[in-house]
């Protein structure tokens, strides 16, 4: 609930999130990104490209404990509205804020050998590939929300997907108690 707070003031004064949003912040933004939890086996890592306002990787922290959590964003106004949240939120030694993009060196120092890369409206799918990748160590997964479009994703980037031997697990959905129509995520195993 406080994590919505700020969403939906600081958030939207900032223009982390468009003031059109609000109405809908449960259902197309929270619910939507905590419907990811699911696919994470206890204690996972799990590292948020692109994080932005900290969806998913902030809203699946808030329900999964568990769970260790990199924020990765390379905006300083955004990384400073994760720091102060997760600071209120008292996630401190749960989640991590990191500045900088998932492809530079000094990222990949901090938070690669990852479980888990998960991202949201960051890019296609060939280039969120390109990016992750290097975070995940070898048998790691990139969760991707990709929403009604996936599996034409899938298929425009087919070829690339075999160049970089990323295992595709297919697209599934998640959350169908949570909201309608349920969070749709590509998986994609790193095989090298």
């Amino acid at each position: 609930m406080r994590y919505a707070g700020w969403l939906a003031g600081p958030g939207t004064v900032r223009g982390l999130l468009g003031p059109r949003e609000v109405p809908r912040l449960w259902e197309r933004h929270l619910l939507n990104s905590v419907a990811l939890a699911e696919l994470l086996p206890d204690r996972a890592r799990l590292v948020d490209i692109g994080s932005g306002a900290g969806l998913p990787g902030l809203a699946v922290a808030c329900v999964r404990p568990d769970l260790t959590v990199d924020l990765v964003e390379p905006l300083l106004r955004r990384t400073d509205f994760l720091t102060e949240v997760v600071t209120d939120l008292d996630l401190g030694q749960q989640v991590r804020v990191v500045r900088g993009r998932a492809e530079d060196s000094a990222v990949l120092d901090k938070v690669g050998s990852a479980q888990f890369v998960t991202a949201r409206a960051v890019a296609p799918l060939d280039r969120l590939v390109r990016w992750s990748f290097p975070l995940l160590r070898p048998g790691g997964s990139l969760l991707a929300l990709k929403g009604t479009g996936a599996e034409d994703e899938l298929t425009e980037h087919q070829q690339f997907l075999s160049r970089m031997r990323a295992e595709v697990r297919g697209v599934i959905e998640c959350g169908a108690e949570l909201v309608d129509p349920p969070t749709r995520i590509v998986h994609l195993v790193r095989t090298r």
